[in-house]
């Protein structure tokens, strides 16, 4: 599967999507950007059941301010529309991959139950 360039205009289409969407948010002048884009486009061959995403900061900045965007490359993974995993920094190849298959991995059930016992912990 091709890596999806989001826009404003068709996040929430794909966050909203019901698939694990794994977000590279990058810059055309970030020399680390350009160094894991590769990395990036090969693990996205071997998860096609993964959406594979990027963000250009430049092109983009009402998305990178959204999610706080302060250092690129960033990764972030959502799935069900919850972030479950934010990282700024390149990752090695097989970092990148463990972290797919950890996504998949998890029992959003659990997850989705946590988030709403600790937001009645808060209010």
């Amino acid at each position: 599967m091709a890596v999806l360039e989001l826009t404003k205009e068709n996040f929430n289409a794909t966050i909203e999507g019901g698939k694990t969407v794994i977000i590279d948010f990058w810059a055309r002048w970030c020399g680390p950007c350009r160094a894991f884009a590769p990395t990036f486009e090969a693990v996205s061959e071997e998860f096609p059941d993964v959406v594979f995403a990027k963000i250009n900061t430049e092109e983009e900045q009402e998305l990178g301010a959204a999610f706080n965007i302060r250092s690129i490359p960033t990764l972030m993974v959502f799935r069900e529309q919850v972030i479950l995993f934010s990282q700024a920094g390149m990752l090695p190849k097989s970092a990148l991959q463990e972290v797919v298959r950890k996504s998949q991995e998890l029992d959003m059930s659990k997850v989705h139950a946590e988030i709403a016992q600790q937001s009645a912990t808060t209010n």
